[in-house]
Order: structure tokens, then C-alpha cells, then sequence
């Protein structure tokens, strides 16, 4: 292997998070046969020959301006063959010359099918059609034939699919924005609510998620980000991996809160906070950060959360909190009767461990009689699933409000794939593609080779049937997008990009080497959601567009109107045409100097060489002489973007090195910990002193004010 010239080397290493968007992988049961961690990602591309580095080039989606380096590995790659496709774009007067490129053939099948214009793809019409017809609406240009007319749902494209990148401009956005346009440039913090400080092992939603409310309202910051809610796999915590798809985490449940509600005695959380100590974990980096112990949680908290739902069931409706407890079972009985009942089966001594599709007939394929039987064996089990499931919508819901009136919008998180270990696939098996007779899946999710795995990412979560999905009206999709939205003002889906084209792989494979590109559902899938949700919530959603971007991709995301992402440690590649360059941001995406994905900004900046570090400096015209140096010019060369919303992980805005990185993708250990310091600097008490962090609010603030980022109030 060959290293790249050091610019563009540092350039790809740190772009780690391309298309590793859900992080399935920590769910062992799926592939306990080929986990993820068995293929790790490389640190940098392998070349297959001595002069490669001359034909390094990027691949750009002008609508969404993100970008997949790719080396070519392949001797009969020529550089006139790989700048096929190659176009202009315009942004705010200036052009810059950008390139497609098709970095390698991938083993794939031409798809047929009906040619029709039907946009709303009904019967075997051809989506892609109706797709590139909103485009065209939107923008009033005249267009080719498209490439994929005739295609239909779920078949496949031809082995070129990738080469298709889009060959005209855009500047990223349209009059579908309103919603977000209307709320104005604006500011974010990226955190965890697990990654909060305080006792009992992980943070959670007491009184230091308020305190961290006031504080970001004190700093002028308009959105939260937080990573899914859902409740994490236990292998490794990962909040993309978890047995229901719209479920809380039960471990973010405040005890103190519980004692006020008259739950709990506070003798009791006492005791819990003497054997949860201060909150657990290994002090990190300089002072503030901390591993947090989810296994102390569960060992501390779980005894008592369970004693609390216990003494809400038993007040029944007559209770201070019963008649909102019995509305809150009625109104999401489609999603939580099923999660209740999957928790108690699976939680049986002879099934613990075992995935639905290894339970016994019976169970497994949820025979009636054996349902009934179930429902009243665990019927105390079941109310308790529920009632914790309550206690943590209320507490969340009450935060979500707070945060609110102080003017600050949510932003979730919400993966496009699920376990296939879940409640959700267990009780809609004909939405999924799975064998009718033993449940597991016929085909799984990933991505194909590229610059940053030989041997692609096979994530393992199993693909919908999207033809049932669509016979079906969408309605599981419609009702989890309505789930979203009662908890979050805005919602992130990771991996937008499936909803174009998904990557096939057949179960029994060992990689994802060899699949197909297929047809996502595309625009109807979207317009169903519309028709129940109405357009301004399906306007709330953000597009996580990093990876492997095609024409299909961008004329959905365009016809959605959802802004897109881009990273500023994606952008110092040597090439002034790099679309994540501050000069070529365009107005309706977020903007990140990092995300949860990447290394911390200081972490990135210490992995540069020489080389890469000039450009760095040369560009941002700023010499770093320390950690907060770097940080802080990151920040504010996002904070200067034209982009609608600059978003910050905490530990950025904490100048915090790579010991305080949230998450690695391609590994499984060691990941999701990361927690701000349960007590100030060097001060002997368990609660976190948050006027140290009052110097950084008020540095965070005058930036707002400077860029114009002090935002609106989050429409409803």
C-alpha cells in the first residue's frame, strides 16, 4: 500500500464517517457470525499501484455538497474515464469546478420494469420519474430523459448507478424550506443526554438537563441535538442499535424527579446515590469529561424505577398521574402493546439471549392463542413495561417544553434501519424481507466497497419489503415519523440516502462485497406522510446526506425541501472546489466543525501532518498556539457559514481532545461513554458547577450576535 500526499491523506482518515450512518452492528444477535469489528475500517485507503495518488478525486452532490473521496485501485481507471460526469456549480456567484467520478464496479444486475409517470409511484409505476419531476417543477429547467425511468420499487439498478452524480447546479434549497427559513440563522449544541453530568452512572433527565437548558439559553444557542432515545443494545450501548424503534431509554429516567411525582421516598434515592457514588466513570482529557458506567446505572437505578411503575400501576386511574398514564396507553397502543410483550417474552430465563426468530413457533410467529396466554402470564410485566415507558414521556416531555420556552429546538436522531432483533419487525414481519417460515432475514443492509473498506460495511439489519410498505399505505413509516415528532421538533434520518437507492446483500454473505443497488421508495413515500402529518412536520426532517450521493438522492432531498450536512474536517483537502469549504456552503444545511462520528476538532487537528496543518492555517488565516485555538476557529468559521444552522458537539466548544470522542464507527467497544464531569475542576462536590462554563457561554454568545445566529422561537 501507498500513502497519500498528506493533505489529501489527512483529508480522507478523518472522513471515517461515510457511509457508517447506523451503527447496527452492536447488535450481535444479527450477524454473530461476521461482526463488524472483524472488518475495522482502515485509517487510510490501500493502493494497488505505485502512481495512484495523481487520480485521487472527489466525488460532489451539488444539491447536498457532500462528498466520498475515493482512491482508484484499478490500473484500467484512466483519469478521462473517471471524469466522466463532471460539471459545473454555482454558488452565490462563483463557480468552481467539481468532478464525478465512478471509483468502482460493483457487482450488480440491470432492473426493469413499467415505464409510467405516476409521481405518487402507485401500481408498478416508475418513482424515479416522479421524483426528478418535482425537481424539475422546482426549478423550471427543462431535462433529459432520466437514466432510470422504467425502474420501479425495489428493483435494481444498472452496475453504473454510482457514476450517476448530479450535472447541474443548485444552490441546496427551494420554497419547501419555509418552515426552517422562518426560524433564521441559528446555532446548536450536539449532546447526548446520557453524556450529562451528575450521580448514578449516565445523565439523565433531572435537574442538570434544565441546568444545561439555561445555559444554552444563556449562550444564545437555538437547538439540541441529541442522539435516538431509544433504548440502547446492552452489549455496547449503542443508541443506533435498540429492541424498538420508538421506545425511550428507561435509564434516562430521573429518580429525583420520581420522588417528587411521590413515586419514590427519598430515603431511597438516597440510598441510590450512596451506592451510585458520583456517578462512576473514569475522569477523561482536561477536567471535564468522564466515562459513564451504564452498568452501575442498570445495577443502581433499575430496582427503582421498577418499584416507582409498580406504585403508579397500583394507583390506577384514580391517581394523581393515572388518568394520564391510561391516555398515554390508549393513544400509542399500536407500538407499545407489542414492545411490552417482546420485552417480557424475551426477558423469560430460557429465552434471555436468544433473537424472536429462535423462540419457539408459537412465540415466534405470534400465534393467537399463544399471544392470549402470554398477555396474561406477564400481565404485570406488561403495565410495568408501560408505565416506565410513561414516566419517561413525561419527564422528556417536560424538558422538551422547557426547552422551548427558552426558544431552543429539539433536533433528534432517527436511523433509517432497525435491529432486526425488535419489537417492531417480531410484530410487522410482512413489512420486512424476511423467510416467511423462520423469520430471518432473506437480505440485509450495508454498503459496498469503497475508499475506506475493501470489503464494504455489512451493517445487518434487514431491509423493508418496501412493496408491502406500499400496499400497506406506509403506515408504519407514517406512525414512526409521528412518534418522532412527539418527541423531538426536528428529526435527523441517517442515511437518507436509501430512501433513493439501498444496498442489497443476500443474509449469508460474510460481507457486503457483492449486492445490488435497489429502488427505495423515493418521493411517495413521503407524500403518504405528508397526507397524515401534514406538510410543515415532514419539513422538519434533516437529511443525513454524507456518503455515496447520486442524482436520485438530491432530487429527493431537493424536493423535501430538508437541509443536508456538511463538515468542516471534511474540507481542507487541498482543493478549493471541496464542497465543505466555507466559501461553498450553501443556505439549507447544518453545518458541523465535527459530528459524534468524527474525532473531536482538537483531536483532528493533532492527526494532521505538517502539510496538512499549513493549508489549514493558510486558509483560516490563524495560527493555532493551543487546543483552545483550534476549537474556537472552527466554531466561528461555522458560525461565519452561510448555512442556516452551525452546529457544535460539546466537546468542541470544550476544546476536549480525542479522549472525549463520543463515538468510533467500524468499532464496538469503547464507544457512547463520554460524559461531562459529574463535578467542577478540582472542586470536591457532586454537582457540576455550571458557572465554569459561564466564560464559554458568553464566548458562544457574542458569536451569535456577531453572525447574526440568534434565531427565533421553534414553530409548532
Amino acid at each position: 500500500s501507498k500513502r497519500a500526499p498528506a493533505p489529501l491523506r489527512a483529508a480522507v482518515t478523518v472522513h471515517q464517517r461515510a457511509a457508517q450512518p447506523n451503527h447496527p452492528h452492536l447488535a450481535p444477535d444479527l450477524i454473530p457470525s461476521h461482526p463488524i469489528s472483524s472488518h475495522p475500517i482502515p485509517s487510510r485507503p490501500i493502493l494497488s499501484e505505485p502512481n495512484a495518488s495523481h487520480r485521487i478525486l472527489s466525488r460532489y452532490s451539488p444539491g447536498l455538497r457532500s462528498t466520498t473521496r475515493c482512491w482508484f485501485a484499478s490500473t484500467a481507471m484512466t483519469p478521462a474515464v473517471a471524469l466522466r460526469g463532471r460539471f459545473h456549480l454555482q454558488h452565490h456567484r462563483h463557480r468552481h469546478r467539481q468532478r464525478g467520478c465512478h471509483p468502482r464496479a460493483t457487482t450488480s444486475s440491470s432492473g426493469g420494469g413499467e415505464n409510467t409517470s405516476n409521481r405518487n409511484g402507485g401500481g408498478n409505476g416508475g418513482w424515479m420519474s416522479g421524483v426528478l419531476g418535482v425537481m424539475k417543477n422546482i426549478r423550471g429547467k427543462n431535462r433529459n430523459k432520466n437514466k432510470w425511468d422504467g425502474i420501479t420499487l425495489g428493483d435494481a439498478f444498472g452496475s453504473d448507478y454510482e457514476s450517476h452524480v448530479p450535472s447541474s447546479p443548485s444552490n441546496g434549497s427551494n420554497a419547501s424550506s419555509s418552515v426552517r427559513m422562518r426560524r433564521g440563522r441559528r446555532a446548536g449544541i450536539v449532546l447526548h443526554p446520557t453524556s450529562l453530568p451528575g450521580p448514578l452512572g449516565c445523565g439523565d433527565l433531572g435537574q442538570e438537563a434544565y441546568h444545561f437548558v439555561d445555559w444554552l439559553a444563556s449562550a444564545g444557542i437555538r437547538c439540541w441535538q441529541v442522539l435516538p432515545l431509544v433504548p440502547p443494545e446492552r452489549a455496547f450501548w449503542s443508541p443506533y442499535a435498540g429492541e424498538n424503534a420508538n421506545a425511550g431509554n428507561t435509564l434516562l429516567i430521573s429518580l429525583q424527579t420520581l420522588v417528587q411525582d411521590g413515586l419514590l421516598e427519598a430515603e431511597e434515592l438516597n440510598q441510590a446515590t450512596k451506592l451510585g457514588g458520583d456517578g462512576g466513570g473514569q475522569s477523561k482529557g482536561s477536567g471535564y469529561g468522564c466515562d459513564a458506567d451504564f452498568e452501575l446505572a442498570v445495577r443502581v437505578k433499575e430496582p427503582l424505577l421498577s418499584v416507582a411503575a409498580q406504585r403508579l400501576v397500583a394507583q390506577g386511574s384514580g391517581g394523581s398521574l393515572g388518568e394520564d398514564f391510561d391516555t398515554f396507553c390508549t393513544s400509542n397502543d399500536d407500538w407499545l402493546g407489542p414492545a411490552a410483550l417482546f420485552h417480557c417474552i424475551g426477558g423469560r430465563e430460557e429465552l434471555r439471549g436468544q433473537p424472536w426468530w429462535q423462540w419457539p413457533p408459537a412465540l415466534r410467529d405470534r400465534d393467537p392463542d399463544a399471544m392470549v396466554e402470554c398477555s396474561e402470564r406477564h400481565k404485570g410485566g406488561v403495565m410495568e413495561f408501560k408505565a416506565l415507558q410513561f414516566l419517561f414521556d413525561r419527564q422528556w416531555g417536560k424538558l422538551r417544553r422547557h426547552a422551548n420556552e427558552k426558544g431552543i429546538s429539539i433536533v433528534g436522531d432517527m436511523p433509517i434501519y432497525i435491529g432486526g432483533n425488535s419489537a417492531d419487525v417480531w410484530a410487522n414481519r410482512d413489512l420486512f424481507e424476511l423467510d416467511k417460515q423462520s423469520g430471518r432475514a432473506n437480505h440485509v443492509s450495508g454498503v459496498p466497497p469503497d475508499a475506506f473498506s475493501e470489503t464494504g460495511q455489512l451493517w445487518g439489519n434487514p431491509l423493508y419489503d418496501w412493496k408491502a410498505q406500499r400496499k400497506d399505505g406506509y403506515k408504519w413509516w407514517t406512525r414512526r415519523l409521528e412518534r418522532a415528532f412527539n418527541l423531538y421538533d426536528e428529526a435527523r434520518i441517517d442515511h437518507f440516502r436509501g430512501f433513493a437507492g439501498y444496498w442489497s446483500v443476500e443474509a449469508h454473505r460474510d460481507t457486503a462485497m457483492v449486492g445490488v443497488w435497489r429502488a427505495g421508495p423515493g418521493m411517495e413515500l413521503f407524500n403518504a406522510m405528508m397526507d397524515k402529518l401534514g406538510e410543515d412536520k415532514v419539513q422538519n426532517i434533516m437529511a443525513e446526506d454524507l456518503g455515496v450521493i447520486t442524482q436520485d438522492v438530491v432530487a429527493l432531498r431537493e424536493s423535501l425541501g430538508a437541509p443536508g450536512m456538511l463538515v468542516l474536517q471534511f474540507a481542507f483537502d487541498g482543493n478549493p472546489g471541496n464542497p465543505h469549504l466555507p466559501h461553498n456552503h450553501y443556505v439549507n444545511c447544518f453545518v458541523y466543525p465535527g459530528t459524534h462520528d468524527n474525532d473531536t476538532t482538537v483531536g483532528w487537528y493533532q492527526s494532521l501532518d505538517t502539510g496538512s496543518k499549513e493549508y489549514l492555517h493558510s486558509y483560516l488565516g490563524s495560527s493555532f498556539n493551543s487546543d483552545d485555538d483550534v476549537a474556537w476557529t472552527l466554531v466561528r468559521a461555522a458560525m461565519l457559514s452561510v448555512a442556516h444552522t452551525a452546529m457544535f458537539t460539546m466537546q468542541d466548544v470544550l476544546a476536549l481532545d480525542n479522549s472525549a470522542r463520543m463515538n468510533l464507527p467500524g468499532t464496538a467497544e469503547g464507544n457512547w461513554a463520554w460524559r461531562m464531569s459529574p463535578r467542577s475542576r478540582g472542586a470536591r462536590t457532586k454537582e457540576y458547577a455550571w458557572a465554569d462554563l459561564a466564560p464559554v457561554a458568553a464566548r458562544l454568545k457574542k458569536l451569535t450576535q456577531m453572525y447574526g445566529r440568534e434565531g427565533s422561537s421553534p414553530n409548532h
